[in-house]
């Protein structure tokens, strides 16, 4: 395996890329039946695996989920591609770099605020795989449950194809935008989307610019869904019309290729001597996605109070326990605040839950300074946290007429279980030291009536 992939691109090859990626067609909707084909005729009607494919072709299933799942948690796909995904030599292990998985039992989870300015600039001829950096997670991939944070920082694409064994990978873009070569045909994700890549799918990233830098949940559970409304009704939140699928778009390359896979926390790599993204034609449910958070339906308060965060929830992971999630994906996206008598930033809190935040761009509104993009907040399991006293005290006295929030877009990955951290992530150069004064100079206001 090679220790950084390509060299940095070349504009021409940028230019490429962009011009593919602003031309894509796409199909429409969180958790479809979709079917695509590349050539017509390629896929079969009327059945998944005829005597003969058509075209010569060769039919395979992907499974996302055990067989006998409930339908509705089923997650498969019918592959028709030029060759069977069976046909490759040995896999070797290969080194992991920065790249680490659960269980993390290297160090002792940290009750403590703690907070990252963004990753350092990366060596040059650093692809996206190789710009893999682990921040921590939960539970163990071996056993299918919890989830991992990793950050990227990458200036080359790649040459090679990755495949994720463990678990689905959501990645969040902070700057520079990706064109994802997939088995199921070719996406485009920017800053201020996302995309879905599940479990086992394999892919390569090009770049749109010199460089690109974001985030990305590794979720070793159920896989991701929407939400269930509740009493919010039929629509709002994350529209299941607005995700986006690739139609089939495939690579007859004959040669070598070099194939990685992430399998129980191990990278391992083999020389293909064909590209793995050769599928003319499929059919399924267990497909990649792309989506847009500004098309995010933001459900709010028009009396008063700050809701729950639950209401900013776009896919969630869930777990045994009704209501309780592995993973929740959660994006605090515009809105309108217009609660009255109301302390509008979120509030102070404790939280059974685990938070990691992230800023794709502008500010947050309960963070005056020191949230920066590419960065991000680290708060466990009862950790107390909340808006900084320069937040609190603008919005202690603020004039209460609507307000607009659009200047920024955060995130948040948030996890059942404590995250443990990676040993880089608690030696980081680009650890905040002293993020708790954030809090200090919070006054006392008490005065008791007698």
């Amino acid at each position: 395996m090679s220790d950084g992939g390509t060299t940095r691109a070349s504009t021409f090859e940028h230019e490429g890329a962009r011009k593919i990626a602003e031309g894509l067609e796409h199909l429409s909707g969180f958790g479809n039946e979709h079917s695509s084909e590349a050539v017509p005729g390629a896929l079969p009607e009327g059945r998944n695996a005829p005597q003969r494919a058509p075209l010569g072709l060769y039919a395979e299933q992907l499974s996302g989920t055990a067989f006998t799942e409930p339908r509705a948690e089923n997650r498969r796909s019918w592959l028709y591609r030029i060759r069977p995904s069976a046909a490759h030599p040995a896999f070797t292990r290969a080194g992991n770099g920065s790249l680490r998985t659960a269980p993390f039992t290297q160090t002792v989870p940290d009750p403590n605020r703690l907070r990252w300015n963004p990753l350092p600039e990366p060596a040059e001829g650093t692809d996206f795989l190789a710009g893999l950096w682990t921040l921590g997670g939960n539970g163990d991939a071996t056993q299918r449950s919890g989830m991992a944070v990793h950050l990227y920082h990458a200036n080359a694409s790649m040459d090679r194809v990755f495949g994720d064994a463990d678990g689905e990978l959501l990645i969040v873009p902070e700057r520079g935008g990706l064109l994802l070569r997939t088995e199921f045909g070719l996406l485009h994700v920017e800053p201020g989307h996302i995309a879905l890549i599940p479990r086992g799918v394999r892919f390569r990233v090009d770049l749109l610019e010199d460089s690109a830098r974001g985030y990305v949940c590794e979720n070793y559970g159920a896989p991701f869904r929407l939400p269930d409304l509740g009493p919010i009704g039929a629509n709002g939140l994350a529209n299941a019309r607005d995700f986006r699928a690739p139609v089939a778009a495939y690579e007859d390359v004959e040669g070598p290729v070099e194939v990685v896979n992430k399998f129980c926390g191990n990278l391992w790599a083999a020389i293909y001597d064909h590209s793995p993204l050769d599928v003319v034609a499929w059919h399924g449910n267990h497909v990649p996605y792309t989506y847009d958070l500004r098309r995010f339906n933001v459900m709010g308060t028009i009396s008063y109070d700050h809701p729950d965060p639950s209401i900013f929830t776009v896919l969630t992971s869930p777990s045994d326990t009704p209501g309780l999630a592995g993973v929740d994906f959660v994006v605090f996206a515009p809105r309108w605040l217009v609660g009255e008598d109301t302390f509008r930033p979120p509030y102070f809190h404790r939280n059974v839950m685990s938070e990691y935040m992230g800023l794709i761009e502008g500010a947050y509104d309960a963070k005056a300074e020191g949230f920066v993009p590419g960065g991000g907040s680290l708060h466990n399991m009862m950790s107390a946290h909340g808006p900084d006293r320069e937040t609190f005290d603008r919005a202690s006295a603020a004039e209460l007429r609507p307000q607009k929030i659009d200047d920024g877009l955060a995130f948040m990955f948030e996890t059942r279980w404590p995250v443990s951290l990676t040993p880089q992530a608690a030696r980081a150069e680009h650890l905040q030291q002293g993020y708790d004064t954030v809090w200090q100079g919070l006054e006392r206001h008490f005065q008791p009536l007698h």
